[in-house]
């Protein structure tokens, strides 16, 4: 497993982004360095827009609920920066700093392969707050 360090930007960590099929996720935002790496060993990096400006490069990192069989896989953990286990409902807003464990594996469909990162765990290192969306569904 790897870990990385970043912001936070449209986490979804204890309740699952329904928005296609639902996934835990987060957008890390990572220096120019580290999105090279990534992107030199075949993994998609994107540049990351909030309210018509550039954020950065990002990592999308996610879990699908959903696995073979009828499997439903369980939220990512949630700990605090002494690495305690966050039980509550806590929402992580964006620009939150963060450190994100995960998986990688590569994956093949319908003739097409990419590779992926699967959310395992979620380190608030300073915690912004959640503010609610306005009305075009963006964040402040």
């Amino acid at each position: 497993m790897a870990i990385e360090s970043g912001l936070a930007y449209w986490a979804s960590v204890r309740n699952p982004n329904l928005k296609y099929e639902p996934v835990y996720t987060v957008d890390l935002v990572v220096d120019e360095e580290v999105a090279s790496k990534y992107e030199s060993r075949g993994f998609k990096v994107k540049t990351l827009v909030v309210n018509d400006e550039v954020v950065g490069k990002a990592l999308v990192i996610k879990r699908k609920v959903n696995g073979p069989n009828g499997m439903v896989r369980k939220p990512p953990k949630l700990v605090d920066a002494q690495k305690n286990l966050i039980e509550d409902d806590v929402l992580v807003g964006n620009g939150s700093g963060v450190k994100v464990q995960y998986g990688e594996y590569s994956w093949e469909y319908s003739g097409k392969s990419g590779k992926g990162r699967d959310l395992k765990a979620i380190q608030l290192v300073e915690l912004k707050e959640y503010i609610e969306p306005d009305g075009s569904g963006m964040y402040d």
